[in-house]
């Protein structure tokens, strides 16, 4: 624990309008204009991954940071202007290394990987750039120097929706990767999303820290995000098609579901049937998750409530991904088995599929999985599944 001090001042001119102000509201006219503030905060040598300085606008958030945190204090990163996000990360980072990182910070959209920062949405701006800040903050600990992202006016410049998903998915990350992040900003609704190890709320310059009894009553625990699913129309697909990594096309036959956050369009399902001379059953055609809602898991969890609907039906329902993210779960959840892992589809068990072909890449590294999770029969009858109008085979 530390002790931060800081005193802002600057100097005040005597003038005519001055003087009427200070007369009109009882003001001292000394020549300087001085704030001071003394606060208690965790150090970096405490414990804890996620840090919070909260409180109103004028209170002093960024004095406190800066002292306590010195030049780690980050507003903004210059971006190159004619070439892709990918190429503002430091040198040393490897592609990998990068598409994780964006992928963990709920900014999984690989389309969307290719432009430059300028042409991004708010929403990904704010992703991208905390990114990029931890990215940044990982080269200055190859150096021996703390590994801390310490980021000004946090969720400022998005909307309320984005901010609060965006700060689970940060949490997330920052925690998985054992890193430190310190989120300054004016906006109170955010810290239960970032479930912070401590906060420090300098509308009155208190602190206070997280402890297990804390976390169990909800003071730090984040919100639960309530997902609702419904049968939605092919036509739903324009919402969502220039956020998948593949082809932006739908097929006509393809039945669809829609996942809803507080009414908003978040993720989108649809499912073809797989035929087979034998062993007929479900494929997963489509899977996406809209940058604002990424980050949090709503597109696994919508993915996997969706196929255990299709496996009350009693046939096989399998999916075949080329997307990072998604593997790495598939891989690790008992809710899938990989039949096929990551590599290339191949060439001659594509051309016996058909018309199927035209969904299949030969040159994308893909992954295979079957479903074996949950089967909801009784679910699937209320989305109108098994009502005699569809037939795997």
């Amino acid at each position: 624990m530390q002790t931060v001090h800081a005193v802002v001042e600057c100097p005040v001119q005597d003038t005519f309008r001055v003087r009427q102000v200070a007369g009109m509201f009882d003001l001292p006219v000394d020549g300087v204009s001085r704030s001071s503030f003394s606060v208690e905060i965790p150090s970096l040598e405490d414990a804890w991954n996620i840090g919070v300085i909260v409180g109103p606008s004028g209170s002093g958030k960024t004095t406190i940071a800066k002292r306590a945190f010195g030049d780690r204090l980050v507003n903004s990163w210059d971006w190159p202007v004619d070439r892709s996000i990918l190429d503002g990360f430091p040198p040393g980072m490897g592609i990998r290394e990068i598409t994780q990182l964006l992928g963990s910070m709920g900014f999984s959209s690989p389309p969307a990987w290719l432009r430059p920062f300028q042409l991004l949405s708010n929403g990904e701006q704010f992703r991208v750039h905390l990114a990029r800040t931890l990215a940044e903050a990982s080269t200055c600990a190859a150096q021996g120097m703390p590994d801390l992202a310490v980021i000004d006016e946090f969720t400022s410049v998005v909307d309320r929706t984005v901010a609060r998903i965006g700060s689970a998915a940060i949490c997330r990350a920052v925690r998985r990767f054992n890193r430190r992040l310190v989120a300054v900003s004016c906006h109170y609704d955010i810290v239960p999303w970032l479930e912070p190890d401590w906060v420090l709320d300098m509308a009155d310059c208190s602190l206070e820290e997280r402890s297990e009894a804390k976390n169990s009553s909800g003071t730090f625990r984040r919100p639960i995000i309530e997902l609702e699913i419904i049968r939605c129309n092919v036509s739903a697909w324009k919402l969502f098609s220039r956020h998948h990594y593949m082809s932006g096309k739908l097929h006509p036959s393809a039945q669809c579901f829609a996942g809803l956050v507080e009414g908003q369009p978040a993720a989108f399902v649809a499912v073809l049937p797989f035929p087979h001379p034998t062993h007929p059953g479900w494929r997963e055609h489509r899977c996406v998750c809209l940058p604002d809602f990424q980050g949090v898991g709503i597109g696994n969890a919508m993915s996997e409530f969706v196929a255990s609907l299709f496996a009350g039906m009693g046939k096989p329902y399998t999916s075949v991904t080329s997307h990072p993210a998604m593997i790495h779960h598939r891989a690790r959840s008992g809710n899938w088995r990989m039949r096929r892992g990551p590599s290339r589809t191949n060439k001659s068990r594509s051309d016996r599929m058909g018309w199927l072909n035209k969904t299949i890449s030969m040159r994308r590294v893909t992954a295979s999985f079957a479903y074996i999770g949950a089967a909801h029969r009784d679910i699937a009858a209320r989305f109108g599944i098994g009502a005699g109008n569809e037939r795997a085979s």
